[in-house]
């Protein structure tokens, strides 16, 4: 089982955004180290703690300063770019770094109403539709075509679909894709969403077998009670974006409960109950526990964590752990 890293490029209290592109690259680089076999960034918009907006300019970035690690998007909401927009520029990313690129793509807009205006986009809610086309554009190359993606066409970019529901599920086994369920903040279609894609995958010229990807929040620490000190700063901003309230990555508290209350605690608790927190023998019981439990063919970690040194830390934990339950994925 091969582990990847997923980056929202958090934008903590106190800092700034170049400070976290800087951080992005850091990161990048002691995850490979670390042998992450992927790394994605995601796009969202008019989000002060998120700095990942361009994902595509980002995800040339951190390809230029990596090597071999795989890099790309978990995702692109496609429903805010025309596929061919999308195509070239992934195309131009495969022709710059080879067969390191991935795709994933989600349907969400990333942003509410008011995002979806200012990208100036019609409306459009084809989205198989549109994955089938951007599935053209960067396939066989097509000579007669009226519309060729150039760069793109022929570059095969893997791509995948993103999800949070039994939709995006149904649609990844339709098109015979790899498929990412975002359990990470929405865990409860998470069991129907597997069976639906196993059981209803069709083979597909570039994928045999189903291929599910489970995403884990990771906040590890040398101790217990340092996880879960790394953790509120998440169980805040999930807090926050309950109560409509946007601003960058919150500092982290002692006491969670005096700031949330009972109530909203429970709600975000339950949003990010897909997570292992703790000491590292802590963090390789839960992780364990989700492996057995789901049985991904891949994972997908992400720490949402503020300050960046112990961000750094809890990443490199992680891998350890998972070298720990997959020997065979040890150097």
């Amino acid at each position: 089982m091969k582990y990847s890293l997923l980056d929202l490029a958090p934008v903590p209290e106190g800092s700034d955004i170049a400070q976290s592109l800087k951080n992005t690259t850091d990161l990048a680089q002691q995850a490979e180290q670390a042998g992450y076999h992927r790394y994605w960034m995601a796009e969202h918009h008019n989000m002060p703690g998120i700095a990942s907006a361009a994902t595509s300019v980002l995800i040339g970035h951190v390809a230029a300063h990596t090597k071999k690690m795989r890099v790309g998007a978990g995702g692109i909401m496609l429903p805010n770019h025309a596929p061919l927009a999308i195509a070239e520029q992934f195309g131009t990313l495969a022709a710059l770094y080879g067969d390191r690129i991935d795709l994933g793509l989600g349907r969400a807009p990333g942003g509410d109403q008011a995002v979806y205006h200012a990208l100036r986009r019609a409306g459009s809610d084809d989205f198989p539709g549109d994955v089938a086309e951007l599935m053209a554009y960067v396939g066989a190359p097509r000579e007669n075509a009226p519309v060729r993606a150039l760069p793109g066409e022929g570059s095969h970019v893997p791509i995948w679909i993103l999800g949070s529901s039994l939709y995006g599920a149904q649609l990844a086994a339709h098109f015979g894709l790899p498929y990412a369920f975002a359990s990470h903040f929405a865990p409860d279609a998470l069991e129907q969403a597997i069976d639906v894609y196993r059981r209803t995958f069709k083979p597909s010229a570039g994928l045999e077998k189903p291929h599910f990807m489970l995403a884990a929040n990771v906040f590890a620490g040398q101790t217990d009670a340092e996880g879960v000190y790394l953790r509120t700063s998440m169980q805040q901003a999930f807090a926050r974006m309950r109560t409509g309230t946007r601003g960058k990555l919150p500092r982290p508290v002692e006491n969670i409960d005096d700031l949330l209350g009972a109530g909203l605690r429970h709600s975000v608790d339950h949003m990010m109950k897909v997570s292992a927190t703790g000491s590292p023998e802590s963090v390789r019981t839960q992780l364990g526990a989700l492996i057995d439990r789901y049985a991904p063919d891949e994972i997908i970690l992400t720490s949402q964590i503020h300050d960046h040194d112990a961000r750094v830390a809890s990443v490199k934990i992680a891998a350890d752990v998972m070298k720990s339950l997959t020997p065979e994925m040890a150097d």
